[in-house]
């Protein structure tokens, strides 16, 4: 842990929501505090359930409490998380121009920021009861010395509702309201920010800025379920393998994690590696040091990639639920899950009706999705008659609508024997909840090279 330096006064936040006592500093341990903090800069839902409860001057760290203070700040104006490392030394960087932070304090602050986006980021809820309680203990003492001036004027209606008000502070549900005039300047600074290009897209890149113009968040939308549909072989793994390994290695480095339950994990390796090297698949074995080489370069410039190899039909949302948690106790919070895929998923509770067995895990998928503010992107089949036809539609899917319902995107994977021979497909926009459907986008392939986009050749 970085050590305790001196306190500093920092910038007031806009509005003091639970304590006005500057002598209020949080009796967690440094390790705890910690925890907090990276929270706050890794975490949007955490954020969301403790708005209004974290305030930079509980911290003992300055450091953390001005990353805290960032961290706030940049949620009361877009409604995220910051988007990443480069996203928060920039804004270090403001508030040093600002003079809000001290030239001196700057050393401090690449080393701990390294610290706190890598530790144990587990036991969300725990540490939001924790916060809480605490906001709320604060908020109570004041309220009782708030009362004393009323209770000597026998105003007890006044001091029930200071009592009450301060009872009342606590986290927030998992989901907020959202107050859609008192929000429309928080609206407005965000779609400027982007215009300019000052806030980076919302969205998880597909890798493919010609695909990306056509997603509403220019990428796999966070908190979003987004499915690609395809008959048997036509490239589903693919397509997701290579969607997941262009978000790692975009500029943000995403943290994506892969889970198939159909293919063994070594050979999503393998086929990982000849989508990286450029190398036909069958022949990797006689490249074996050109692959190390080109894989191990893509590593120093990529987020992290984990494949989780799950049997078929044995995984429930639960599980996977579970395995996310396992990863935040080792301090890796993902960006990006590739579900290869949902069908082959298990309900959580199985019944005699397959619809409704579907039903329970795409929307548990989704809520997922929702609870963890990841992009969330995996595929289903195509039924038989959609598999015959020349573009498959949404009324195409295998087994059950409510996919459809439930999905925020549906892109279908098409190709003719004729487009087979030349290497090309078409993915076709089935079904999209924000924007527009109806069109397809031609590309070019490289199956051997396990590249299911080697180049995008235009709309249709």
């Amino acid at each position: 842990m970085v050590a305790v330096v001196e306190r500093e006064v920092l910038a007031p936040p806009a509005e003091p929501v639970v304590s006005e006592d500057p002598a209020a500093v949080y009796e967690f341990d440094d390790a705890f505090q910690g925890k907090v903090a990276a929270l706050c800069l890794r975490d949007g839902n955490f954020l969301q359930r403790t708005e209004g409860l974290i305030r930079p001057e509980y911290f003992e760290n300055v450091v953390d409490a001005h990353l805290v203070s960032i961290a706030t700040r940049y949620y009361e104006k877009y409604r995220q998380k910051p988007g990443d490392v480069a996203t928060l030394v920039s804004l270090v960087k403001e508030d040093v121009a600002n003079k809000v932070i001290r030239k001196e304090t700057m050393p401090l602050m690449a080393p701990r920021i390294k610290e706190l986006m890598t530790c144990d980021v587990s036991d969300r809820d725990y540490v939001i009861d924790q916060v809480s309680n605490f906001a709320r203990y604060q908020a109570v003492a004041k309220a009782v010395l708030d009362s004393v001036e009323h209770l000597s004027l026998r105003n007890f209606d006044k001091i029930q509702n200071i009592v009450q008000k301060a009872l009342s502070v606590g986290a927030s549900a998992d989901v907020a309201s959202y107050d859609y005039g008192e929000m429309i300047e928080s609206r407005t600074e965000k779609r400027l920010d982007r215009v300019s290009g000052k806030a980076a897209p919302t969205g998880i890149t597909t890798g493919y800025a010609e695909i990306d113009k056509y997603l509403y968040h220019h990428g796999w939308g966070k908190r979003e379920l987004s499915v690609l549909m395809g008959p048997a072989k036509s490239g589903k793994t693919t397509a997701l393998m290579g969607f997941g390994i262009s978000a790692a290695a975009h500029l943000y480095r995403y943290n994506v994690l892969y889970v198939t339950l159909e293919v063994s994990a070594e050979i999503i390796a393998d086929r990982m590696d000849a989508c990286i090297a450029d190398q036909v698949m069958f022949e990797l074995d006689g490249s074996v040091h050109d692959v190390k080489a080109k894989v191990s370069e893509w590593k120093k410039k990529a987020g992290r990639f984990v494949i989780q190899e799950f049997p078929s039909g044995t995984m429930k949302v639960s599980d996977l639920r579970r395995v996310i948690n396992k990863h935040k106790a080792d301090g890796l919070i993902f960006d990006l899950i590739i579900v290869d895929y949902a069908d082959l998923m298990a309900p959580e509770r199985y019944t005699d009706n397959a619809i409704e067995n579907s039903k329970n895990v795409y929307v548990n998928l989704r809520g997922l999705a929702m609870e963890e503010d990841v992009a969330m992107l995996t595929a289903t089949q195509t039924n038989r008659e959609g598999a015959k036809k020349m573009v498959a539609t949404m009324t195409d899917v295998a087994d059950d609508f409510n996919k459809v319902r439930i999905a925020d995107i549906i892109i279908s994977i098409n190709r003719t024997e004729e487009e087979r021979a030349v290497n090309q497909a078409r993915l076709y926009f089935a079904a999209v909840r924000n924007g527009k459907g109806g069109f397809s986008v031609r590309i070019e392939q490289d199956t051997d090279r396990m590249k299911f986009i080697k180049s995008v050749l235009g709309e249709e």
